[in-house]
């Protein structure tokens, strides 16, 4: 490489990094990737359970909607390289893609290895020179201003006026995330707010209940999360249930509102089992099963209305003697199994930590930091993209969007 002022070097290569490094190539200039593992993309290879959701094929507007911190700060990053863009990027580069529930867009395959493989064959092809298990201990300024990097091993110093800081968060740190990211821009003079595991299953107190109840997905409910008794969180989705609590794709987006709220002891968690029924139309359907099944115990009378493993613990929720006979089942004892059955009550004890975040929920103060090229205010020529930065969304592609699109920012901006 050479010594030249397109010289340009980025730290990490994930989604982000890579993506960053690849404009940045496409613009003529000399890229160098340092990946501190022993290869590239860990955490996009089990992002979306292995299949990799890309990006979310919705309109502008929920795009944004479903950005959690700071969505105005990527308006000129979503702008600038939409979703749609995105998703004509990979097929450009001979991978095809497909939508799913949700708006959600995935590989056609169904492997995150082909969305990183993309991006590497596109690398390679750049002739963008790739460094693995280099470690960066410290990004090196003079004046204000870039000069290059100090690598950790070999301290060896690796000179550049321009460098890309793509590291990630704290989230799944068996992927090499390690905070390395705020830890340079602290010395850099940046501010970083305070840091949250997000989008993560949830701890329930009712652990002999939940324990009782693992391995169970729940499809089509309804969840409303409470805070010193106002709502604070309600969508429409599936849950699992786990050895320690809750989880699933409306649970995870769920813990993003939860996070401000979990200093208070009474952060309850109610689930709607049958959201698409009234009270009243539940009603007529519980006297309609209860009449066919007039004869038989309390106990046995719910089969067509619960899944099996659910159908001790509502008994137990309702307070209805299970050895009852239906017909003797008084209007009162089926209010109290309406009013279960319509918000099932679990109380939040906890949040889970890094080891299965999606996200981290915090990062670098965005008001250091241009939108319009992703470039720090307090150093000239570093630049910060994707996790690092105090951006997070929901679950759904979005998270990845953010990634794609300050890279794409960086990338041409450098």
């Amino acid at each position: 490489m050479n010594n030249g002022s397109n010289r340009i070097i980025v730290i990490g290569a994930g989604a982000a990094g890579m993506m960053a490094a690849i404009f940045a190539a496409r613009n003529g200039h000399d890229v160098l990737l340092l990946e501190k593992n022993d290869k590239a993309g860990k955490k996009l290879y089990i992002t979306g359970k292995g299949r990799c959701n890309i990006t979310n094929a919705c309109d502008m507007e929920d795009l944004f909607h479903n950005v959690m911190s700071n969505p105005k700060f990527l308006y000129g990053a979503f702008y600038g390289y939409t979703n749609y863009d995105v998703i004509d990027f990979f097929e450009q580069l001979g991978m095809k893609t497909k939508i799913e529930r949700g708006g959600r867009v995935f590989p056609e395959s169904d492997k995150s290895s082909d969305v990183i493989g993309a991006l590497l064959k596109e690398l390679k092809r750049l002739q963008v020179e790739i460094r693995y298990q280099c470690e960066v201990e410290e990004v090196l300024t003079e004046d204000g201003n870039a000069k290059g990097v100090l690598l950790k091993n070999t301290k060896e110093r690796l000179y550049s006026d321009k460098i890309i800081v793509a590291t990630g968060g704290l989230s799944y740190p068996s992927t090499g995330s390690n905070g390395d990211g705020y830890r340079f821009a602290k010395v850099m003079g940046h501010a970083v707010t305070k840091l949250n595991p997000s989008l993560v299953p949830m701890n329930i107190k009712e652990i002999e209940l939940v324990k009782e109840l693992q391995g169970l997905a729940l499809k089509n409910i309804e969840i409303t999360i409470t805070s010193q008794g106002k709502a604070v969180y309600t969508d429409f989705g599936e849950l699992l249930f786990t050895h320690f609590g809750v989880s699933g794709p409306v649970i995870l987006s769920a813990s993003s509102y939860c996070i401000p709220h979990m200093g208070n002891k009474d952060l309850v968690l109610t689930i709607d089992l049958k959201p698409a029924l009234t009270k009243e139309q539940l009603d007529t359907r519980i006297l309609r099963d209860f009449d066919e099944f007039k004869n038989k115990q309390y106990k046995n009378a719910l089969d067509q209305l619960l899944p099996r493993k659910l159908i001790q613990v509502i008994i137990a929720l309702s307070k209805i003697d299970p050895e009852k006979k239906v017909n003797l089942i008084t209007k009162e004892e089926r209010k109290r199994l309406i009013d279960v059955l319509k918000a099932m009550p679990l109380h939040i004890d906890s949040l889970r930590g890094y080891n299965e975040a999606v996200i981290t929920k915090g990062g670098i103060t965005i008001k250091e930091i241009n939108p319009s090229t992703m470039e720090s205010k307090l150093v000239s020529g570093v630049y910060y993209i994707g996790e690092v930065l105090d951006l997070d969304a929901l679950t759904g592609g979005f998270n990845l969007q953010i990634a794609w699109s300050t890279a794409y920012i960086a990338g041409n901006a450098v």
